[in-house]
């Protein structure tokens, strides 16, 4: 599957935009498109879902390490794959490239990235800005596409950017009201909630058809080339054509380069079926679920999906409950209104229902939003702020006598965490969490419940980066 990374100087440079447009044209030309996201957003992939009518995957360095990302990315299936970056092309943990868009690029293979830019005032200095961003780090930017500006603008910007930067102009996205997407306190107002989308969806295809060049972009997309443990070095065409070093036999390089590509697809420590019935909250107000969670859940058994808006009591027989994160705070009425469900998921954990929430799904089980009332499993109150509380990734510490292990070690867990809410709880905190500042500082806070067989904090996580951490939970008593 050749690829390509939608990158831009700045989170709102117009890169989701761009994204879901060239998505939507790819798929009007009848090819199989795979969304992919940098870093540990939720609501863009399910923006991507929406054209491409597949699971976009995530590529985070920090929750998911370097073998993570490789094995997410090759599990994606498609003729095409479409990578949306995160914030600015350089902007990592901190001061650093680490988890940044250029990271992910430089582990696939040198990537090749399209910079989308909203250009305002400029002429000359976009161009410097242009050169500043590829020798920077030396990053593989193929060419840029401008977003949200005139035809007359255009003309002017593209003559400079070729007359001073070796960069490619591919287009331009002509200013449209149409096409804008509403904003939250924590990025987009999610997919499900906008109801003229596919409308939207349309108009950015044909815009994407009409002023951007798409046959040159696919022709600048890229195979991940496997060279670095395997000594192979090769690239794959749409066609399924592989071009490969003279000094291996095609046949035993073909195999070598299938043999580590199934590798990186299969799980490292893979679970065993355990027919366990696993309910999964998914509506309007939850819906931050990592693919790569919700597929380790799969092998465990059968997934249930219910509403706690819509149904009133859980599944039946659950083994294990899995309540993510969302936007219980703007739909706390509706939350509040099915007392049915509160009840039913209070009595389930009080009788011992291993359960698992994070973000949202903690404020959902304490006793209230607001003031609205929710689950009541732990005591206390979830209060929403004018300001994030807690901005970026860290490490979590927990400790293993939480899950009944003998020994007296500790779990540490890569996590994120972005939420504007506070919970004031009469209950133990479990988590240590830690932050390194840009300048070396750490930043420690305590989070986490653990209660009954219930473990809820405000850290996110994905499993495939924190295997030991989804065996605990599992296999608790």
């Amino acid at each position: 599957m050749k690829s390509i990374i939608i990158s831009s100087n700045c989170s709102g440079g117009g890169k989701t935009t761009f994204t879901l447009g060239l998505m939507k044209a790819l798929k009007n030309r009848n090819l199989d498109v795979q969304g992919y996201k940098v870093g540990p957003d939720y609501i863009d992939p399910a923006f991507h879902k929406e054209v491409t009518k597949k699971a976009s995957r995530s590529l985070d360095t920090f929750l998911m390490g370097e073998e993570g990302v490789k094995k997410s990315y090759f599990k994606g299936n498609g003729e095409v794959g479409i990578i949306e970056g995160v914030m600015g092309l350089y902007d990592g943990i901190g001061a650093s490239e680490k988890a940044s868009t250029y990271d992910v690029s430089r582990l696939l293979g040198n990537m090749p990235i399209i910079l989308v830019l909203s250009p305002k005032g400029q002429s000359a200095s976009l161009c410097a800005e242009i050169n500043g961003f590829k020798n920077y780090r030396n990053a593989n930017v193929v060419g840029v596409v401008l977003n949200s500006i005139s035809e007359k603008y255009y003309n002017l910007l593209r003559y400079a950017i070729e007359e001073n930067c070796d960069t490619k102009v591919f287009g331009y996205i002509p200013k449209e009201e149409q096409i804008s997407l509403s904003s939250r306190h924590l990025g987009l107002v999610q997919s499900m909630e906008i109801l003229n989308l596919e409308e939207k969806l349309d108009i950015c295809g044909k815009l994407i058809e009409e002023y951007v060049d798409l046959d040159r972009i696919i022709n600048e997309m890229q195979e991940f080339q496997m060279n670095s443990e395997t000594g192979l070095s090769s690239e794959i065409n749409l066609r399924g054509e592989i071009n490969l070093s003279s000094e291996y036999q095609i046949k035993d390089s073909k195999t070598n380069l299938e043999n580590e590509k199934n590798k990186l697809k299969s799980e490292k420590n893979k679970f065993e079926n355990k027919d366990l019935r696993i309910g999964i909250a998914l509506d309007k107000a939850f819906s931050f679920y990592y693919k790569d969670n919700i597929e380790l859940l799969e092998q465990l058994g059968e997934i249930i999906y219910f509403s706690p808006i819509n149904d009133e009591v859980l599944p039946d027989n659950l083994d294990f409950l899995y309540i993510g994160g969302g936007y219980p705070e703007v739909f706390k009425v509706e939350l509040e209104n099915n007392y049915s469900m509160r009840n039913s998921i209070k009595e389930a954990l009080n009788n011992g229902l291993r359960c698992y929430a994070e973000c949202g799904g903690l404020m959902y089980l304490t006793t209230s939003i607001d003031g609205a009332e929710m689950v009541d499993f732990f005591h206390g109150e979830s209060i929403m702020t004018n300001k994030l509380q807690r901005f970026g990734y860290c490490k979590v510490k927990i400790n293993k006598k939480c899950f009944e292990f003998e020994i007296d070690q500790e779990f540490e867990i890569s996590a994120h965490e972005f939420h504007k809410s506070q919970v004031n709880l009469n209950e133990k905190n479990v988590y240590e969490v830690e932050k390194t500042q840009y300048n070396g500082e750490i930043i420690k806070w305590q989070c986490g419940y653990f209660k009954k067989n219930t473990l809820a904090g405000y850290a996110h996580i994905n499993f495939l980066g924190n295997m030991e951490l989804l065996e605990a939970l599992i296999d608790l008593k």
